[in-house]
């Protein structure tokens, strides 16, 4: 038999999704893979029904069906003030892991670097190496998750062709200030390099934090590479909507390898999903106090049973500190946490390039009385986990 690819041969499957598996196993309350239990939008699902029934069944067109994209559009500028032509600077994907992997692969050539905030979400160091690049990993420095300016550039010297900026990050909850965003903009143009973001947590920030599309910022509009999705904006992660906007010159390769990858994105999932594009404020003004009220209700437990956290500034991530608990191996102690306590975490040593064992993740998207349960069995954890 042959051998298989070199490239894979040091992967694993995704920590995060076994994770979901393991609580599963186990009957544990899952906080660790980032999916909702509650129902998206009523009026989402309203119109799903109605599209079962109608003419949506086929291929749409291959980069988004036209509705689609001129509603994302109308959204995008009306979020960032950006004008987007929905005909030239969109792309539809089959969620934000798709999009990311086509902007890697409409970017990147074999050989190439490409710059990783560390912690960072799993898959960018697999989309890196798939499209045969180099991952140059900068450390987010905890508590708050910084960077040092310095080591940025240093890592810009080495001429990469991208950086990746995840805002709100995943799983550090950490979001850009302009300044930040700046210094790494600057630092593109300077060392001629792409960015290319994962945005989908840009409605989830919370107070006195702000979302700023860094392709906004002064001279970048052709330089950014946004990947987004729907999914957690509208609790619908299982639709795997996503996108990528761009310059036209960049989109027009993305489309083709977005065909050539999954050839497009579910037709009547996008014709359902106009809907959601079409919300006012209000929707989203609700959804930041709703994750408001979550993130207020599952770190004041926290508190009260004494286990130390992060604050997150956007999405809906926490790590907690589990050093006082002797585990070598954050993974042994997150499958001993669904055993013995009930609730599903990920390991903390899957976000960081940086030998760290000392966080593990957990998330609130969840409805009160699921974050209540978990706290609930919280409570033993130092009891039933220390050695």
């Amino acid at each position: 038999m042959p051998s298989l690819s070199i490239r894979t041969a040091d992967f694993t499957d995704s920590v995060i999704r076994r994770m979901t598996r393991i609580s599963n196993k186990f009957g544990a309350v899952n906080l660790s893979q980032g999916f909702p239990d509650f129902d998206p939008p009523a009026a989402i699902l309203n119109r799903l029904e109605q599209v079962a029934h109608e003419d949506f069944h086929q291929y749409s067109i291959t980069w988004g069906a036209q509705n689609f994209r001129e509603a994302l559009a109308r959204k995008y500028e009306h979020f960032s003030g950006q004008h987007i032509d929905p005909n030239s600077e969109i792309v539809v994907t089959c969620g934000s892991t798709e999009a990311m992997m086509a902007a890697m692969m409409t970017v990147t050539d074999p050989g190439d670097k490409v710059i990783v905030f560390s912690p960072f979400y799993e898959n960018y160091g697999a989309d890196t190496i798939l499209s045969g690049a180099e991952p140059i990993y900068v450390p987010l420095v905890p508590p708050d998750f910084s960077f040092d300016p310095e080591v940025l550039e240093a890592a810009f010297r080495q001429k990469p062709k991208a950086l990746i900026l995840c805002n709100p990050s995943n799983p550090c909850g950490k979001v850009f200030t302009y300044d930040e965003l700046k210094t790494i903009a600057d630092l593109a143009v300077k060392y001629d390099s792409f960015i290319i973001t994962d945005e989908v947590y840009e409605h989830i920030v919370y107070e006195s934090n702000k979302h700023i599309y860094i392709s906004t910022l002064p001279g970048m509009k052709d330089r950014v590479i946004q990947c987004s999705s729907l999914l957690k904006t509208y609790s619908i992660t299982g639709w795997r909507l996503g996108y990528v906007i761009a310059s036209p010159e960049i989109i027009d390769t993305a489309r083709k390898v977005h065909d050539f990858l999954t050839v497009g994105a579910a037709a009547p999932l996008q014709e359902a999903a106009v809907t959601g594009l079409e919300f006012g404020d209000d929707y989203y003004i609700g959804l930041r106090n709703e994750y408001t009220e979550k993130r207020k209700l599952f770190l004041d437990g926290l508190d009260s049973i004494g286990i130390p956290h992060t604050v997150p500034q956007g999405a809906y991530y926490i790590l907690l500190d589990i050093s006082e608990y002797g585990y070598a191996d954050d993974l042994d102690f997150c499958e001993k946490l669904a055993e013995r306590v009930g609730v599903g975490a990920v390991p903390g040593s899957s976000f960081f390039k940086e030998p760290e064992n000392r966080y593990i993740r957990l998330h609130f998207a969840k409805k009160n009385k699921t974050l209540i349960e978990a706290l609930n069995r919280l409570e033993n954890m130092k009891k039933l986990m220390t050695k």
